[in-house]
């Protein structure tokens, strides 16, 4: 097993990393900035006002997205399965 070879494994599993768990941050990301805006335009400073927005459009985008993650992180799977005899032999 070559060096290149650990490196393009360890490549191909952050990026597929990045990929699935990219919606889920990006949708969090933009509903704790949204919300902070309206705290700094009202003055509210309430921090279960932060949490249960974010939970709520996290768990939107697990239903509406969780079937491409785990098609995704299946195929992965399925992949470097099939390449095991490649990597050994």
């Amino acid at each position: 097993m070559s060096p290149e070879l650990v490196i393009n494994l360890v490549q191909n599993a952050l990026y597929i990393l990045i990929i699935v768990s990219a919606p889920v941050l990006l949708v969090s990301l933009v509903v704790g900035l949204l919300v902070s805006v309206l705290q700094a335009a009202t003055q509210i400073n309430e921090m279960t006002l932060t949490f249960i927005p974010k939970l709520l459009a996290m768990f939107l985008v697990l239903v509406l997205a969780g079937p491409w993650m785990l098609n995704t992180l299946v195929e992965y799977t399925t992949r470097l399965f099939q390449s095991i005899p490649t990597v050994i032999g």
